[in-house]
């Protein structure tokens, strides 16, 4: 496995056009991306990357169908290679620093996002 640290971000979000807003932006600044609608589907990114590249931080919205950003933390937090990849919460919402500060998350960012802080966030991870 390359080191979990290959300049790979996680994005997971459900809105296809902030999903792909964002990975377009990081990819412009040379990182790789790996993008999923809901954290049942970033879950199987995860899995399948194992053997490849981990990202080196995941961009994780809260409110998704299928598997939210609570639920996923909680999966992702039980699998002993998943849960050392710190998590950045993108959110909304008012008690957004909040539910980061209970997911454990390395980091907050508010939407709508400030793209310098997210990029030096991601800088600081990767």
């Amino acid at each position: 496995m390359t080191d979990p640290c290959d300049r790979v971000v996680m994005i997971v979000e459900d809105d296809r056009d902030v999903r792909e807003l964002l990975a377009e932006i990081v990819e412009d600044e040379g990182f790789a991306t790996l993008a999923a609608a809901n954290g049942r589907e970033a879950l199987d990114l995860l899995e399948a990357a194992k053997a490849d590249a981990l990202p080196c931080v995941i961009l994780l919205d809260i409110l998704m169908p299928v598997v939210d950003g609570w639920q996923f933390r909680v999966m992702q937090e039980s699998d002993a290679v998943l849960a050392g990849i710190p998590v950045v919460v993108l959110s909304a919402h008012a008690d957004g620093p909040t539910a980061a500060e209970r997911m454990r998350a390395a980091g907050f960012v508010r939407k709508p996002v400030d793209l310098d802080a997210l990029l030096d966030m991601i800088r600081d991870h990767c």
